[in-house]
């Protein structure tokens, strides 16, 4: 079972670990939050997909900053 304490970037990434991250802490399968980022990025022109990833690359903790 995964510590859920906190947000923060996954070692299960592809690129930054960042939807890794959210997976683990919303207890789902990470290829799932994947999956959803992108469809939600690619059919809301409202959502700005790359810009919101790189922002929470930036600001989330690695995954050994506990």
């Amino acid at each position: 079972m995964s510590d859920n304490s906190g947000l923060h970037r996954s070692d299960d990434r592809i690129i930054g670990g960042v939807c890794g991250g959210m997976a683990e802490w919303l207890d789902w399968s990470p290829t799932l939050v994947r999956i959803l980022y992108v469809l939600i990025s690619v059919l809301s022109a409202a959502f700005p997909g790359i810009l919101v990833y790189i922002f929470l690359w930036i600001i989330m903790p690695g995954p050994d900053s506990d």
